[in-house]
C-alpha cells in the first residue's frame, strides 16, 4: 500500500469513543472514509453509539482491567494491523479506587491500558496519547506512583497519570521503529469529565487527534490545536522515562521494549 493509498483509508481504534471527544473523533473519521473500530467499556455503553455502530466494529472491554485489556489487544489483532491507535479514554476520581488487580484506577485507564494496547496490538504506525495542561509541576510521581501514602488529590493523580502517559509517548518514540508517537491536549472542554463549565471548544478537540492518525506528515510531539507545545521537562528526560516504562512492565507484565 503506497502512503497516498495509507493516508486515503487508514484503518483507525479509538478508545472511549462512545462520548465526547472519542465520540467525535470516530464520527469524524468515517465520515472520512476511513475504517474505525470503536470502544465501548461495556455493553450498556456500546448502546450509545448504535448508530456509528452500523457503520464500524465496536470492541467491548473495561480498561481499569488487565485481562480485558490483553483480550482488546487479541480482539484488534484478529482484525488485522492498526494504521493508528487513538487512546482517547481517561477518567478522573474524586476518590482513590482500585482496579480488581489492585491497581490505582486513574493510572490504570489513563496511562497503563495505553503502554499495554500499544505493545501488544500488532505495532501500529502510529500511536495518539491524550495529554493535558495539568500534567504540569508534579514533584513526587515516581515515589508514590499509586497514591498510597499522600492525601488523595483528584486533580493531582489524574495530572500526574497524564505527567506519565506523556513520558510513555516520549520514551516510545526513541524506543519504537517505525512508528510514530503523539501526544494530544484537548483542552478542558465541556464532556462528561471536563464538566458543563470548561471553556474550551468541544468541537475542535478532536481535530489534532484525526489530522494526526491519518494525514499529518509530522514528527512526534505534543500538541494542542494543531500547534506544538514544550511539555513539562520531565516528558523529555531519558531517565524519568525509563523510569516510567520499567514500573509500567512490573505492574502489568508487560516486557519494556
Amino acid at each position: 500500500m503506497s502512503k497516498k493509498d495509507r493516508q486515503a483509508m487508514a484503518r483507525i481504534f479509538v478508545t472511549g469513543s462512545t462520548a465526547g471527544v472519542g465520540r467525535n473523533a470516530a464520527t469524524r473519521l468515517l465520515e472520512q472514509g476511513h475504517e474505525v473500530i470503536l470502544h465501548a467499556r461495556n455493553a450498556k455503553r456500546a448502546e450509545d453509539i448504535s448508530g456509528l455502530a452500523a457503520q464500524a466494529q465496536v470492541l467491548t472491554g473495561d480498561l481499569g482491567d488487565l485481562a480485558a485489556v490483553r483480550r482488546m489487544a487479541g480482539y484488534l489483532n484478529a482484525i488485522g494491523p492498526m494504521d493508528a491507535i487513538i487512546h482517547n479514554a481517561g477518567i478522573i476520581d474524586a476518590q482513590r479506587n482500585e482496579t480488581p488487580d489492585g491497581l490505582l484506577r486513574v493510572l490504570m485507564v489513563n496511562a497503563l491500558a495505553p503502554y499495554m494496547l500499544s505493545l501488544l496490538a500488532e505495532q501500529p504506525a502510529r500511536l495518539i496519547f491524550t495529554g493535558s495542561s495539568m500534567h504540569r509541576g508534579h514533584g513526587e510521581v515516581l515515589e508514590d506512583m499509586e497514591w498510597t501514602r499522600r492525601p488523595w488529590s483528584s486533580s493531582s493523580a489524574y495530572g500526574e497519570s497524564k505527567l506519565m502517559v506523556m513520558a510513555l509517548a516520549a520514551a516510545f518514540a526513541r524506543r519504537l521503529d517505525g512508528v510514530t508517537c503523539h501526544t494530544v491536549d484537548p483542552g478542558w472542554v465541556p464532556t462528561r469529565m471536563g464538566g458543563a463549565s470548561a471553556g474550551d471548544p468541544l468541537d475542535q478537540a478532536h481535530v489534532t487527534q484525526c489530522w494526526l492518525a491519518t494525514g499529518a506528515d509530522e514528527a512526534g510531539g505534543y500538541w494542542h490545536h494543531m500547534r506544538r507545545q514544550r511539555p513539562d521537562p520531565k516528558v523529555e528526560d531519558p531517565a524519568f522515562q525509563d523510569t516510567v516504562l520499567a514500573r509500567f512492565s512490573e505492574m502489568t507484565g508487560v516486557p519494556v521494549p
